[in-house]
């Protein structure tokens, strides 16, 4: 199987992060994960094509994104036509908070932030506009303030509106806690058997409640029907199978639990802006083979 570059970045064990910030004309870095968390600040860079995880997004000229640990990313020119990007990138630890530090209450958003960020988060212009001056004067402090600068940083993006997940929870190995025993034994099951016929009473058996009950008690703990929830595993091991494998958009969409390919491709456009196969096309042309 094709696999995607390691980073090894330059960050040493001897310090909680680093912080680069430069300008340059294009984007020749190849797709790419690291075990470290990346905060990156882009401006004038309209045009630029982003790959998170399975998301393949062309954007527009300013925008911050939190990368969680050994999440596959990469931004690449595409179409954007400035010689002058701007380009802040910081990388720290994935161990920089120890999980019993992140247990404690006052920590709670930062945990829940870097929970969500295994799927990459998207924060808003609004919110990337206020943060810019923080992470340029970022640039040039050292030493414990800027550990605390960075633990303000990491608190107030925690709590900041209109972010955006991008990438679908199945694609990467990591596992998003919902703080919900029933939940997350409902969530093991479907992604143990997502390439099978599930019903909603199958899965309310499974932690044991009533169909109507466990409806709304998924709908309640996640922001998702069952059905949505469903699909957004599938469409993760699709997404990973139009990348990994030569299988056709027919046989992925059966592998996967699709039944109908119709539906397959139209759910899988709703969620990604573009078909299986323009998808697979996208993120072909931004790979790199080792």
């Amino acid at each position: 199987m094709n696999t995607i570059y390691r980073e090894i970045t330059p960050l040493t064990q001897n310090d909680c992060f680093t912080i680069l910030h430069r300008v340059k004309s294009e984007f020749d870095f190849p797709l790419h994960y690291h075990d470290e968390f990346e905060l990156n600040f882009i401006a004038n860079g309209a045009g630029t094509k982003r790959v998170i995880g399975d998301h393949v997004e062309v954007i527009d000229d300013l925008e911050l994104v939190l990368v969680g640990s050994n999440l596959p990313h990469a931004w690449f020119t595409h179409q954007c036509q400035s010689k002058e990007i701007f380009e802040i990138t910081l990388q720290f630890h994935s161990d920089l908070f120890d999980n019993k530090f992140l247990q404690r209450n006052q920590l709670s958003f930062i945990r829940n932030l870097l929970d969500r960020s295994s799927k990459g988060i998207l924060f808003s212009r609004e919110t990337t506009e206020a943060f810019r001056p923080r992470l340029e004067k970022l640039t040039h402090q050292t030493g414990f303030d800027s550990v605390l600068e960075l633990l303000s940083l990491l608190h107030d993006l925690s709590v900041a509106p209109n972010m955006r997940t991008l990438s679908n929870t199945s694609f990467t190995s990591e596992q998003f806690t919902y703080h919900s025993r029933r939940i997350e034994k409902a969530f093991d099951f479907m992604q143990a058997q997502y390439n099978k016929d599930i019903s909603l009473a199958d899965v309310a058996g499974v932690v044991n409640m009533p169909e109507v009950s466990f409806s709304r008690f998924i709908k309640k703990r996640t922001g998702k029907t069952f059905i949505e929830s469903l699909n957004q595993i599938r469409l993760g091991h699709a997404s990973r199978l139009l990348i990994d494998t030569t299988q056709t958009i027919a046989e992925i969409s059966y592998n996967c639990g699709f039944n109908n390919l119709s539906y397959f491709n139209r759910i899988f456009r709703k969620k990604n802006n573009c078909t299986p196969k323009e998808f697979r096309q996208n993120y072909s042309g931004s790979r790199i083979y080792i």
